[in-house]
Formats: C-alpha cells, sequence, structure tokens
C-alpha cells in the first residue's frame, strides 16, 4: 500500500473517531432523565425505558466502532494496517475505503457469514 493511502486511512480513522465521540457527547447532552415521580402513565414510562434500552445499545455500538478504529489506528503504526486477521493476504483498497476498519479480506469475511449462519 502506498504512503499516501496509509496517510489517508490515517486521517479517515481520526475524523471517523472524532466523529463518533462528538456525536456520543451531542446524545448525552440531549439525554432526558424521566424521574419516576413525574411519569403520568405506564406509557410514558415504557416510552422511557425504550429510550434507556436504545441509548444503551447505542452506546455500546459506539465502543465498539471506537475499539475497531483504535486497532486500525495501532495496527497503521505497526505497519499491518490493511492485512487480513485471519489469512495475512491484503485486504485490499476498495474493501478499506469502503469500510476503513475491516481487519478481513472479502473472501474471509464472506466464510466468517457463512459459518454464523451455520450455528
Amino acid at each position: 500500500m502506498r504512503k499516501t493511502d496509509l496517510e489517508g486511512f490515517h486521517r479517515t480513522l481520526l475524523e471517523r473517531k472524532a466523529q463518533v465521540i462528538a456525536d456520543a457527547r451531542e446524545r448525552v447532552a440531549a439525554e432526558v432523565q424521566i424521574d419516576s415521580d413525574d411519569v403520568a402513565d405506564e406509557i410514558d414510562n415504557s416510552v422511557s425505558e425504550s429510550n434507556t434500552s436504545f441509548t444503551g445499545q447505542m452506546r455500546e455500538r459506539e465502543r465498539g466502532l471506537l475499539a475497531k478504529i483504535d486497532r486500525s489506528l495501532a495496527q497503521l503504526e505497526q505497519g499491518s494496517y490493511g492485512e487480513c486477521r485471519s489469512c495475512g493476504e491484503d485486504i485490499g483498497l476498495d474493501r478499506l475505503r469502503a469500510r476503513p476498519v475491516a481487519d478481513s479480506c472479502i473472501d474471509c469475511k464472506n466464510e466468517q457469514e457463512r459459518l454464523e449462519r451455520l450455528e
């Protein structure tokens, strides 16, 4: 992979990380906590619980994405970015452009998904 490609992926990953963090901070600032004494009825309580659950799921996804971004940044520093974790072959620029945190080539990823469907 060319140095300019690596620099571009580094920039993309840092921008994506900053955006995920900014989105998370914005979401936390916008959250409204409903006190159980303020809940008018069971429907309001149900909506509140649903929102809390959704927010928790979003935080887990954000944490997972940040971990993948950090792994990709570490691989860039180590010189192993763009290598498939399963077979060691190049992941390919098109795949990395589409998903900069990809850690598997398309063939290995397809095989992984096929095996998951069988479970």
